[in-house]
């Protein structure tokens, strides 16, 4: 008898349990069945290429090669075809795509950290504060982004490094003006104001009742402003003001394909198709992400 009283009841268990998993299966499908799915294929190919170029390039991307000069793509040993220089396209747009990513992220890395800490203090300060932040962000604003940086980068010189600081330092005013807004409306919530009551700083405040509470939008943006820093480190690049060469970048190799344009289409077609998918797939997933976070839009 005890037997069967324990086979009774441990079958509903297991049907809950299993229910438990379809519901949440079912979740994960109903999230992701309106995704750009090749907006996010294209973004994982770039990491896995990104973290893996010198397993995925069949070529040395910087190697010359003069009797491969200016070879068509096709079903051979270069699929995109070869530069001027006989070096191997595939190659070069695989180590260009470790160079674009890096520098999309870590450049929105910075400005997010630098815009969404300046739009905390003048939310959560007001005042004076925010009036002299925000006067700030505005005289940023009215500054020529690419001209600034075309300036400093030729004062300071062509690097990897400098290029993701300039851009990042040259792209948080986006994140101070919006994340700002959200701030003040987020500051006349009741539970910030009981949260206050009850003796919480602004420190407390800010972790345990903004932040979680922006970090959607904080997502939105950076998925949205990567297209952007691509584009612009590209610009610089094609400026030689990128990435010092022979270091592949696609801006780079836009730049060198200019004498070349009527006689190899593919040297300008490839790394501009690669460029405008990456920048077309940030802005597909940054507007996806916007229409699941916000609970106005889901259904839409």
């Amino acid at each position: 008898m005890s037997s069967i009283s324990e086979i009774e009841l441990e079958a509903p268990v297991r049907a809950s349990a299993w229910t438990g998993v379809g519901r949440i299966l079912g979740g994960v499908a109903t999230t992701f069945r309106a995704a750009p799915k090749f907006s996010l294929c294209y973004l994982a190919l770039l990491v896995v290429v990104t973290v893996f170029a010198p397993l995925v390039a069949p070529y040395d991307p910087i190697k010359t090669a003069p009797a491969n000069i200016l070879a068509d793509p096709g079903w051979n040993s270069h699929p995109l075809g070869t530069d001027h220089l006989g070096r191997d396209i595939l190659s070069r747009i695989v180590f260009g795509a470790r160079i674009s990513v890096t520098v999309g992220f870590m450049a929105v890395f910075i400005s997010g950290a630098v815009g969404t800490a300046i739009a905390l203090a003048a939310g959560v300060l007001k005042g004076w504060t925010d009036t002299v932040l925000m006067r700030f962000t505005d005289a940023f604003l009215a500054l020529p982004c690419l001209m600034v940086a075309v300036v400093v980068i030729a004062i300071l010189g062509a690097s990897l490094w400098n290029v993701i600081l300039v851009i990042g330092l040259l792209r948080w005013m986006t994140y101070a003006r919006i994340i700002r807004g959200e701030v003040l409306q987020l500051m006349e919530m009741d539970y910030i104001r009981l949260a206050r009551a009850a003796g919480s700083n602004n420190l407390r405040i800010i972790l345990r009742h903004i932040l979680p509470n922006i970090t959607n939008t904080l997502l939105v943006l950076a998925t949205l402003e990567v297209g952007l820093a691509v584009i612009a480190e590209a610009s610089l690049s094609f400026l030689g003001l990128g990435v010092p060469r022979p270091q592949p970048s696609w801006g780079t190799m836009l730049a060198e394909s200019q004498e070349w344009v009527f006689v190899a289409w593919w040297l300008p077609f490839v790394p501009g198709i690669a460029i405008t998918l990456l920048v077309m797939s940030c802005n597909l997933t940054g507007d996806w992400l916007r229409d699941r976070t916000d609970p106005t839009r889901r259904q839409l």
